[in-house]
């Protein structure tokens, strides 16, 4: 979309935005995760790079709570979209603050609102006025030049105000330099993901098995409103760090290879170190169950530490400590311990 200098008003919005360097680069950093993983699933529904940082503009990254009818959540969904694009709304689960899912109805949304209306400006507006009112605008007086940047179409100030603060805090990411900021990165093993469950479980056990602090997961999964993943929520406990997540996958599917999923339930606490739980071995003849060689196993392209830990009935934690790999990226044709001898 267009760059800093296509109107006067996104540089106005671009230095309101980091008018406070140290302020604006704490906000960034503390939003980070969430704008990486909206960014990758902008990137699944070929969506413009942009849009990844509207939710900046709708609330600055923050879960905003549902009060009767107003917005929810980091999108600012009102409950008429929310029906719209699927979103699952009860008393222990609200889907505007499911990041995961509101994310992906939103992209989806986004993504049909282009093939309609063939212009990323448009589908601003649309997300801001509604796809049915910019339909006729379109009807009536086509689709807009390139320029200006902001179209002259009669809409509210506020649709093209909407607008001009997207690509305003575009403008800060493209070139953070020209407003005296520096951009955080993060790690990749704290990139976020979707971890799926079969099976109810309180957000506390789940942290716990995750090996990560129950108060950091439940900020990351606020439209779990009592705490509970259960059959009425949708089958994934919404987002952790990669580490994390690929730890609480070894500790599930342990459990389950064990018959232990009633151990995760929300009356029973997970057994203590359960993603080290030793695995399952054949003790039906006298030979002794430890290997006389230690295994090793090459990766291959694509492979993640949960899926070699799955297929050996090990843990992630396990090849983690054999390998000192702690957080560190696989690289096929690496070569990695699974055992000691």
């Amino acid at each position: 979309m267009s760059d800093c200098d296509a109107d006067p008003q996104i540089m106005v919005w671009a230095h309101r935005y980091t008018q406070n360097p140290q302020r604006f680069e704490t906000q960034m950093n503390q939003v980070l995760p969430q704008l990486i993983y909206v960014q990758q699933v902008a990137e699944k529904y070929d969506v413009a790079g942009e849009f990844a940082l509207l939710p900046w503009v709708e609330s600055q990254y923050r879960p905003v709570p549902g009060h009767r009818n107003l917005p929810v959540g980091i999108w600012q969904i009102v409950s008429s979209t929310a029906h719209v694009i699927g979103l699952h709304t009860d008393r222990g689960y609200d889907g505007r603050l499911d990041t995961a899912a509101s994310t992906d109805g939103v992209m989806r949304m986004l993504h049909d609102y282009h093939d309609n209306l063939h212009d990323w400006r448009l589908v601003d507006y649309a997300f801001n006025r509604g796809e049915f009112g910019m339909q006729k605008l379109v009807q009536q007086h086509g689709l807009p030049p390139d320029e200006p940047a902001i179209p002259n179409l009669p809409v509210p100030r506020v649709t093209r105000e909407h607008l001009t603060k997207l690509l305003a805090i575009s403008c800060v990411v493209r070139d953070p330099g020209r407003f005296n900021v520096e951009l955080p990165t993060l790690a990749p093993d704290q990139h976020l993901e979707a971890v799926q469950v079969s099976h109810s479980m309180t957000l506390s056990h789940a942290a716990s098995s995750a090996g990560m602090d129950a108060d950091t997961l439940k900020q990351l999964n606020p439209a779990l409103l009592t705490g509970n993943v259960d059959n009425n929520t949708p089958g994934h406990l919404l987002l952790m760090p990669h580490r994390n997540a690929e730890q609480l996958r070894t500790a599930l599917q342990i459990a389950n290879d064990q018959g232990m999923t009633a151990s995760l339930s929300d009356n029973n606490p997970p057994p203590p170190m359960l993603a080290d739980a030793p695995a399952i071995t054949d003790d039906s003849s006298n030979t002794s169950t430890k290997p006389h060689h230690a295994r090793t196993h090459t990766v291959r392209s694509g492979e993640s530490l949960w899926q070699i830990a799955k297929n050996y009935s090990t843990s992630v934690s396990k090849i983690e400590r054999l390998n000192n790999l702690h957080g560190k990226p696989l690289k096929p044709g690496q070569v990695l311990k699974l055992d000691t001898p």
